[in-house]
């Protein structure tokens, strides 16, 4: 004997908005599957257009996933290639949820980004958003001096209490005392006589003229 209660199948369909197309290109190469992440990262890009600075950026790097391969993606332009200024690390790193911290000694990541040929001398900036709380002698990330071309950009977070950073000059560093070096910092020059910094939207400007284009590669945990 069989039993019919009138029931008719139904198909259901996922009512949840798709990502954003930058953001699913990047979620794909760097294997994010967590759901939050995923989320985060199509919430900055989002974000990143709506206040029309996308098309500004060069290199992003959210550092998700927790690991070395997920970390070192950039997401405008999510390649495993050097011209995409994908991260390629040294030794010394360690990866987690919390982002990627450097042992202080031989870490550093090369971001395969040389300001001159990437960068407009007096149209640019950098940022770094630190969780961590240290004081260092040396930079946290940029590209030092080489033969012919004396034009910095550094940015050291906390040196003796001290924030330091210069961008595009090689005559006087930007300096304000910080006691605590988590937080997210912004170095920026829109002018060719001065550029400002800011921490957590606090801003410190400094009048100085850039000096050149650094043709030097940028690195994060080190100068070169």
């Amino acid at each position: 004997m069989r039993l019919s209660l009138g029931i008719t199948p139904k198909s259901y369909f996922s009512l949840a908005a798709a990502n954003d197309a930058d953001a699913q290109a990047f979620i794909d190469a760097a294997g994010i599957t967590n759901a939050t992440q995923k989320s985060a990262v199509n919430q900055l890009v989002l974000d990143l257009k709506s206040a029309n600075i996308w098309t500004k950026m060069k290199a992003i790097y959210p550092v998700v996933g927790g690991t070395a391969s997920t970390h070192k993606w950039n997401l405008k332009n999510p390649l495993d290639t050097d011209a995409a200024y994908r991260l390629t690390f040294a030794t010394g790193w360690t990866h987690s949820s919390n982002g990627m911290t450097p042992n202080g000694t031989s870490a550093y990541a090369n971001t395969n980004l040389t300001p001159s040929t990437s960068l407009s001398q007096n149209s640019l900036h950098h940022s770094f958003y630190s969780r961590t709380n240290s004081d260092n002698t040396g930079a946290d990330m940029g590209c030092n001096y080489i033969s012919g071309n004396t034009s910095l950009i550094t940015m050291s977070l906390r040196n003796s209490n001290t924030f330091y950073s210069r961008l595009n000059d090689d005559t006087t560093q930007l300096s304000y005392s910080n006691t605590n070096s988590q937080g997210f910092y912004i170095n920026t020059r829109t002018t060719s006589t001065g550029y400002s910094s800011f921490k957590n939207n606090v801003k410190n400007s400094i009048t100085v003229n850039s000096s050149g284009n650094q043709t030097n590669v940028f690195y994060l945990g080190a100068v070169a």
